[in-house]
């Protein structure tokens, strides 16, 4: 793969750099108290990882504030937490100059945005002019977790990770770990409430948008030239240029339109809406067989909150040959995909992190085609597996990497069944409900028809014991020939969930906090069993 040179000297944007090193620099005050190495000592053995805690906290005079519970640990070490992510990307983003080859770029390109957006987290937790919920703070320092592991992945899955990366080692995650562990639980500050109980980024129209017969757009593409843009990267740019954050409103007349495409971190509350699946088709066959890392491979890619799509296909033609090739992928918060499609061979549809929800969507692959470490509701979804290269399908790769990760994949009263090429050859093809790409992996599978494809061990290892006594894997109430538990795998982390209480937990009301933001965006859910 050939990288631009455009792309080798993006630069990090300084502004936001400095509004957060003014921003910490205000909030943590230089008391000129500081606390014994024992204070600091026992307050850091409440982390999961107390060295790295107790040397920073101890080696950096600004964090000598007097700590009068908890909250206030909480507080200093989301600051710390941030402090150090500033760090390791300044760091990381003077590494570019020494990247041997183009893979190494390619990873290290994906780092720097990474990173980015991690620190945009992060500091979403501690500016006190973010609305933040503890269930606010879990999702977003959890995403910013998983873009450090993101980034990692990169380098691996290129086989390159001797040189750059080690350069890049810091104890960023485990910082944000602590955080997660400590927020478990306690209240950062409140989310303001309106009459309504909506979260206070959707405006009043989003409520019909996703189901009206007629929405109104801002602007439409159409190949044919009869709208304002004639592709969907050209109409993205102009939403870049909008004043204000309102719903932007994209409308994509039916046609196949081959681009790759990325709304960003900036470009909140953006709605793609086509003329339905397999009319609007928007595709790409980017791959990592082809020289791109899974996570730039997207045909499209969102990241800003508030995302929303309706009647689209979004496809990977890449083929299964080409190993990991994404369709869409999703990093944003509070984002809903209905009567949509996802058409791709392995890794399909990457459900990256925060709070994700599709309702009556189409998902078509072979390995691990549903991935990704979001808080992901799928409702009233058709799951079909296709013919494998190698006999093995595998549904899910959930990438939980913390236990105090707020995230996990949940498939609830949806169909899995067989893609029409693999019919004819399912006896001879294995296809599991998931396998556990990271240690936590958590997967529940809730009142889904299995068809007769699923094997009877249901779920696959990854490699050895790995993950088998840490990961939840749970199925509740599923039917069809493939959902006897029977002889389902003995593993620690596997059960199948007899308590209505327990599966509750997976529910989008429960789960997502589907009731103060779903319905506002009009899309139909049922928020319990």
């Amino acid at each position: 793969m050939i990288i631009s040179s455009k792309l080798i000297t993006m630069k990090i944007p300084f502004l936001t750099l400095i509004f957060v090193s003014l921003f910490v620099s205000l909030a943590i005050s230089s008391s000129g108290h500081s606390h014994s190495p024992a204070e600091i000592k026992a307050w850091c053995a409440q982390t999961p990882y107390p060295k790295p805690c107790e040397y920073f906290l101890t080696h950096n005079p600004k964090y000598g504030s007097p700590l009068k519970g908890k909250p206030d640990f909480l507080k200093m070490s989301l600051h710390l937490a941030l402090d150090r992510a500033m760090h390791a990307q300044s760091n990381t983003y003077n590494l570019g100059s020494k990247c041997r080859n183009e893979h190494e770029k390619a990873a290290w390109i994906d780092c720097l945005e990474l990173y980015e957006d991690a620190i945009f987290k992060i500091n979403k937790t501690v500016n006190p002019s973010t609305p933040c919920t503890t269930v606010d703070a879990q999702t977003w320092l959890s995403a910013a977790l998983t873009n450090f592991e993101t980034c990692r992945q990169g380098f691996e899955e290129f086989e390159v990770s001797d040189y750059v990366m080690p350069m890049m080692s810091n104890n960023v995650s485990y910082l944000i770990s602590n955080t997660l562990a400590l927020n478990k639980g306690s209240y950062i500050n409140h989310r303001p409430k309106n009459k309504n109980s909506f979260p206070t980024w959707v405006s009043p129209g989003d409520r019909k948008l996703l189901q009206s017969s007629n929405p109104r757009a801002n602007v439409v593409v159409a190949q044919d030239g009869s709208g304002n843009f004639r592709t969907l990267k050209d109409a993205i740019a102009a939403a870049t240029n909008r004043k204000g954050t309102g719903r932007f409103v994209i409308y994509i007349k039916a046609g196949t339109y081959n681009e790759n495409v990325e709304i960003g971190t900036k470009l909140k509350n953006i709605m793609l809406l086509g003329d339905g699946i397999g009319k609007t088709i928007i595709t790409g066959s980017k791959s990592v067989g082809g020289g791109t890392t899974t996570f730039k491979s997207a045909t499209v890619a969102a990241v800003g909150d508030g995302f929303m799509a309706r009647g689209i296909t979004f496809r990977n033609t890449a083929g299964a040959k080409n190993h990991q090739a994404v369709a869409f992928r999703s990093g944003a918060d509070l984002s809903v995909l209905y009567q949509c499609s996802f058409e791709g061979y392995q890794d399909t549809l990457y459900v990256h992190s925060n709070r994700q929800f599709y309702r009556d969507c189409n998902i078509y692959g072979t390995v691990d085609f549903i991935f990704g470490n979001a808080a992901v509701v799928f409702q009233n979804c058709n799951i079909y597996a296709r013919n494998p290269p190698n006999k093995t399908n595998t549904l899910t790769a959930q990438g939980r990497t913390d236990p105090n990760q707020n995230t996990g994949i949940v498939i609830q009263n949806c169909r899995v069944t067989a893609a029409s090429d693999l019919r004819s050859v399912q006896s001879s093809v294995k296809t599991y409900l998931g396998r556990p790409w990271q240690k936590y992996s958590r997967t529940v599978f809730m009142k889904t028809f299995l068809d007769s494809l699923i094997s009877p061990a249901g779920w696959m290892p990854w490699s050895g014991n790995f993950a088998l006594s840490t990961l939840y894997y749970g199925e509740y109430m599923n039917t069809g020939p493939g959902s006897s538990t029977a002889n389902r795998v003995k593993w620690g982390g596997y059960r199948v969930i007899t308590s209505a209480a327990e599966a509750s937990k997976f529910t989008p009301g429960n789960f997502i906090a589907a009731n103060s933001w779903l319905p506002a965006t009009n899309v139909p859910f049922s928020s319990g069993l």
